[in-house]
């Protein structure tokens, strides 16, 4: 069963507050009806990589409220999605804030485009764990125990699995997007090293540079499924 597409212009879903941003904005999360969590959906944890909230979205709207069946964090940033920044309203990049033994004080660099010297520079946080954003992500996980964790970013065009699972593989093989089990680059302070070391295994479903219109007839198929399905395990 799928909503009326004439009727996917809005959430029809209610959302449930998990936190609150730098600048207070709501932290929302989708919550299905079941008591039961396998599969944690989130995006927008860069707030310069909007594709991936959209593509959500998209899969979001187009189900009715009594078929979710796992839970959504559309956008894990928004004062940065609001900003058009990568990091959030501090400046911190979350995804080098989260208190991992491997995390580090020293600032992260990174490119808008190809071809530049990668000289922007973020913070990692005063402390490991710091932003308000990065504590809600850990209590929330903390309370609804997912099996698995699918964390959307843009644009390395790959499928990252250091566990090479079969939800990976289903994923890699749904979506035609290549399996690795490592994006050939250090990452410390990572959500997903958070999420290794606190055993929720966790895939990054880096989505290609391609036009976002293709992304949406390409992927969203996939997406309702993981939404609607618990047993894709």
């Amino acid at each position: 069963m799928s909503v009326p597409h004439s009727d996917q212009g809005k959430l029809q879903h209610k959302s449930t507050l998990y936190g609150k941003s730098v600048l207070n904005n709501n932290l929302d999360i989708f919550l299905p009806s079941s008591n039961k969590s396998n599969i944690l959906i989130l995006a927008g944890i860069h707030g310069d990589e909007p594709e991936s909230i959209v593509l959500l979205s998209e899969a979001l709207r187009s189900i009715p409220s009594e078929d979710l069946k796992n839970p959504v964090v559309l956008c894990a940033n928004p004062d940065g999605t609001l900003h058009g920044t990568r990091a959030n309203a501090n400046g911190v990049d979350l995804n080098r804030n989260f208190p991992t033994n491997d995390w580090t004080n020293k600032p992260v660099f990174y490119r808008v485009k190809s071809g530049e010297p990668q000289d922007i520079e973020l913070s990692t946080g005063a402390k490991p764990g710091s932003e308000p954003e990065t504590k809600a992500i850990i209590k929330i996980i903390n309370e609804i125990k997912p099996s698995s964790i699918i964390s959307f970013h843009s644009a390395l065009d790959c499928i990252e699995d250091p566990q090479n699972t079969d939800l990976g593989k289903w994923i890699s093989t749904k979506t035609g997007i290549p399996l690795v089990d490592d994006v050939g680059y250090p990452t410390p302070g990572s959500f997903g090293t958070w999420a290794t070391e606190n055993e929720f295994p966790l895939i990054t479903f880096e989505v290609p540079p391609k036009p976002l219109t293709q992304m949406i007839t390409d992927y969203v198929p996939t997406l309702v499924q993981l939404l609607c399905d618990l047993d894709l395990h």
